[in-house]
């Protein structure tokens, strides 16, 4: 066992994974990358978000194939041990396993970075094919020849983060053509390497002629069904592990339609829903719902790729940040190009990272995670012009709706309309929507906010979920051309209510008053009215 060739890493890496109690076996994905070896295709990059299970997959290929020693068994009681080739290919492969984000120590520049990497694997094949009077002056890629040529050994390569570089700081340009160069040279059309397994968060670059890594096939979530099952949960995995999580935690403390809220919302290309993976593995081993992905990297790194042009996106915003989804299309955002300034390139590069889903020809936020991320972006960057300062004004009118207040929420309504935007011209439904959520923007610290729930007999605007059982819930009904009496009419007759009492024979869901909230606007007269009533 070497550093990279055979190196134990992996191995190890996976049978962490498989101590996990809420463990999914994702092991077919072996089955599949079979038929490409010593194929002319065999060169796969498979592109995901982050935390979606990039490292996780590339373990088990590196520990399925290399022959690093095995002493458990780990795979023997897995899906993949019930096919054909299972012991043809169990620790048969020699791997080179490269994780290309490890850095040497105190590295500052490209030349120590690559040389970690060259040197290493060298280190390696000197100590495997000590006969082969390999120099350490000659290049890797010559010395795998000569290995191929004397011995007909081939080597299947699991480069791991292969686009890590593009984030590191000491990077240039140069550096970066430097890097591609390498990996062409490493693996491109070279008979030693019986297939090449690369992840990452980036496609690879394209040029208009001439790409370094074009004989890689890329699958990434939104264009490409192959694999897709691999990376992310899925329903009904959710379900066992949710079933898992009530029979393991002493007490459980949320619902299967809770981890839904917080965690689901991504689509594999083939529409099949996903789950971030991270996410739910963290909030079902702490028995608790709360930020973990987007924990990972600050809100700010939102901010990043809208501050080149926030008047672009400024009015999706306000619309996805009320639950509405934004026509948008979306093209891929290659590895050399980070700079995003027109709105195409802003959305793609969001979907690319996860920061946003995309289906059917339209971007939207996700999950709960990522949507109190966005609002936490609404309501500190001031740049984002009148979104922010609407958004500073959502704590006074949730006060003021607590209080009744309604000559209050009328002013902040009007200010609202005073805005200079063209989401503020009230011509359909969702607009009138996106504004009131806006200014009710901070009510989500203390309160998870649905559109259009089902509740009672039909379907409510709005509807505030308190988080805390003592709260007071909030009903809110818009009505255009009409009365926010009319609203509240309409909260009652439909029994909207319901939502917040318990079952039958059942303590309430909640002790606080519930409030129904109305609010019209008159298209003609350009004047809001509000109505607020605690129902008994």
């Amino acid at each position: 066992m070497g550093m990279f060739l055979n190196s134990s890493v992996p191995y190890e890496g996976y049978k962490e994974v498989l101590r996990d109690t809420y463990f999914v076996d994702k092991t077919l994905l072996i089955k599949e990358l079979i038929p490409y070896f010593g194929k002319r295709n065999r060169y796969c990059c498979i592109t995901r978000p982050r935390r979606f299970g990039k490292t996780v997959m590339a373990n088990m290929v590196g520990a399925f194939f290399g022959k690093a020693d095995e002493r458990d068994g780990i795979f023997e009681k897995l899906a993949i041990s019930r096919e054909n080739d299972y012991k043809a290919h169990l620790h048969q492969h020699e791997v080179i396993y490269i994780d290309l984000s490890k850095m040497p120590k105190d590295c500052r520049d490209y030349e120590r970075y690559a040389a970690r990497i060259q040197d290493g694997i060298m280190e390696d094949l000197m100590a495997a094919y000590p006969d082969l009077g390999i120099s350490r002056t000659e290049a890797v890629w010559d010395v795998l020849q000569k290995i191929y040529e004397r011995t007909e050994g081939k080597f299947l390569f699991v480069l791991d983060e292969w686009d890590a570089v593009f984030h590191m700081p000491f990077i240039s340009g140069g550096n970066q053509q430097e890097y591609l160069l390498f990996l062409k040279n490493l693996l491109k059309d070279q008979p030693y390497a019986e297939f090449v397994y690369m992840t990452g968060v980036l496609p690879i670059a394209k040029y208009s002629s001439g790409s370094e890594l074009n004989m890689f096939v890329e699958y990434d979530m939104i264009t490409s069904e192959k694999f897709s099952e691999y990376f992310g949960f899925s329903d009904a995995e959710v379900d066992q592990l949710y079933e898992i999580y009530q029979n393991e935690a002493d007490s459980p403390k949320f619902s299967r339609e809770e981890l839904r809220i917080w965690y689901d919302g991504y689509y594999t290309a083939a529409g099949s829903r996903l789950y971030n993976p991270r996410s739910i593995v963290l909030a079902l081993t702490d028995n608790q719902l709360r930020n973990y992905w987007t924990s990972s990297g600050p809100y700010d790194e939102l901010f990043y790729y809208i501050r080149n042009n926030v008047e672009a996106v400024r009015d999706d915003l306000v619309l996805m940040v009320s639950g509405e989804r934004v026509t948008a299309s979306i093209g891929h955002f290659a590895a050399v190009s980070m700079e995003v300034n027109s709105r195409e390139q802003i959305y793609s590069a969001m979907v690319v990272y996860g920061l946003l889903t995309y289906e059917d020809g339209a971007v939207s936020i996700p999950n709960k995670e990522l949507m109190d991320k966005f609002n936490e972006l609404l309501l500190s960057k001031d740049s984002l012009g009148y979104v922010y300062n609407l958004a500073r004004k959502s704590e006074q009118m949730l006060q003021a709706t607590m209080a009744g207040d309604t000559k209050t929420m009328e002013e902040i309504l009007q200010f609202a309309h005073n805005t200079e935007s063209p989401i503020l011209s009230y011509n359909s439904e969702t607009e009138l929507s996106a504004v009131v959520n806006l200014c009710y923007l901070s009510a989500r610290n203390q309160y998870r906010v649905e559109r259009e729930d089902k509740a009672g007999k039909g379907f409510v605007d709005f509807i505030f979920y308190p988080e805390r059982k003592n709260g007071d819930c909030i009903i809110l009904e818009l009505k255009a051309d009409s009365t926010p009496r009319e609203a509240i009419a309409q909260i009652k007759e439909k029994g909207y209510a319901l939502r917040f009492k318990g079952k039958m024979g059942e303590s309430p869901k909640y002790t606080g008053r519930v409030l129904a909230v109305g609010i019209s606007y008159g298209r003609a007269t350009k004047e809001h009215c509000c109505a607020v009533e605690v129902l008994e």
